[in-house]
């Protein structure tokens, strides 16, 4: 042991450039030249970091004092989870923007709440307009001059009744003024003053702006309603990851509300573009919520499980990683012990998937890697010095 901590002492002290014991012998011009100094060989481009150390062996001692172990290299399913955070939001699609096409004044309101749920062609308010009331009157009008010209003899005043009545009704139409109410004025003969507005499809009032008495104009927005019966959670993912994110993967959705009540969502559709603040890309999952528990914007857990297939693949421990490359100690049996430089893929669940470098079957080192590693270094130096020292 005195021997071989004399020759670490040595190697130190060469690589320092400090001299023996004796007076240093003075460098001369040519010395300084020329490639190398006598009795040293020196390193090539590459440099000793860049080349990998041969095999080495370890005793059984000192294997049982680091505490050795290993792994095997094998073909196995592996699956990648990744996780990320999202937010509930409404879906576009499900939203109604309702507001009249002509000037009038709210008569009286039905539903007064934000928040209240409604049906389909559910009453939301009545509303007053004499732009609505002229037209009516002009269409009963229109309607009695068709009626009383139909037997006429003169075919083109009958025409022109029926096409003032057909522009009249077309007007009404315009509006949006339901066929029912048009057939109920003309079963009547009655105008109606105020006209009754209704739910076009069912939801939730998210923004209520009609306030009775107030005047209202053609296009101004009234009721905000949206179906929450279905929900988009928009969730961002990094860029390292968007590659693996395709269209119907399945993602497992947990809200602070309900920890311990998963909803389960699919990819319907990734953005083509990645948020400058953040780079990252938003992906819109589509989430079913028949009992409205998930609330726009609740901020949610996100776990999607990437299936990458049948792999050959190496347990993670295994692998030290330098930034520039990788290596493994493949376990030759009987203690000896390969570095090896690897290609590796995915990793997953505690295993990295092998590009290049390793075989089936084989074996490898998952503890103790790095003190392996040194001992490696340690070896392979000593080998070196002997070799230079033989060589002298």
């Amino acid at each position: 042991m005195r021997g071989m901590n004399l020759m670490i002492i040595m190697m130190a002290v060469t690589a320092l450039g400090i001299g023996g014991c004796g007076p240093t012998k003075p460098v001369t011009e040519t010395e300084e030249s020329s490639p190398g100094m006598a009795g040293m060989e020196m390193p090539t481009a590459a440099g000793p970091k860049d080349r990998i150390a041969p095999a080495f062996t370890l005793t059984p001692v000192k294997r049982q004092l680091v505490g050795v172990t290993s792994g095997l290299v094998e073909s196995r399913p592996l699956a990648r989870v990744i996780r990320t955070v999202g937010r509930v939001e409404v879906d576009e699609r499900a939203v109604a923007h309702l507001h009249i096409k002509f000037e009038g004044y709210i008569h009286e309101l039905y539903v007064n709440t934000t928040g209240e749920q409604v049906e389909a062609g559910q009453p939301l308010f009545s509303v007053y307009s004499p732009d609505l009331l002229a037209t009516q009157e002009e269409y009963l009008l229109a309607l009695k001059g068709v009626r009383q010209l139909s037997g006429s003899s003169f075919e083109d005043v009958s025409a022109g009744a029926r096409s003032l009545l057909d522009a009249t009704r077309r007007r009404l139409q315009l509006w949006d003024i339901e066929d029912s109410h048009i057939d109920e004025l003309e079963q009547t003969g009655q105008v109606q003053s105020h006209l009754v507005i209704h739910t076009p499809s069912r939801g939730v009032v998210l923004e209520k702006k009609a306030v009775v008495g107030m005047k209202v104009m053609p296009g101004e927005e009234l009721y905000k309603i949206a179906d929450l019966s279905k929900v988009w959670l928009m969730a961002d993912f990094y860029e390292s990851e968007i590659a693996q994110i395709k269209i119907g993967h399945r993602a497992e959705i947990t809200v602070n509300a309900y920890p311990n009540q998963p909803f389960i969502g699919n990819v319907q559709y990734i953005y083509p573009y990645l948020e400058p603040e953040t780079r990252t890309t938003k992906v819109r999952f589509e989430l079913s919520n028949p009992d409205g528990k998930l609330k726009p914007e609740m901020y949610a857990n996100v776990e999607v499980q990437i299936n990458l297939g049948r792999r050959l693949a190496v347990p993670a421990a295994a692998v030290l990683d330098s930034g520039t490359r990788q290596l493994v100690f493949v376990d030759k049996g009987e203690g000896m012990y390969e570095p090896r430089e690897v290609k590796l893929g995915e990793r997953a669940d505690g295993w990295f998937a092998v590009a290049a470098g390793l075989a089936e079957g084989e074996r490898v080192v998952t503890s103790a890697n790095f003190l392996i590693d040194s001992e490696s270094k340690l070896q392979s130096g000593i080998d070196a010095m002997e070799m230079g020292g033989s060589n002298d």
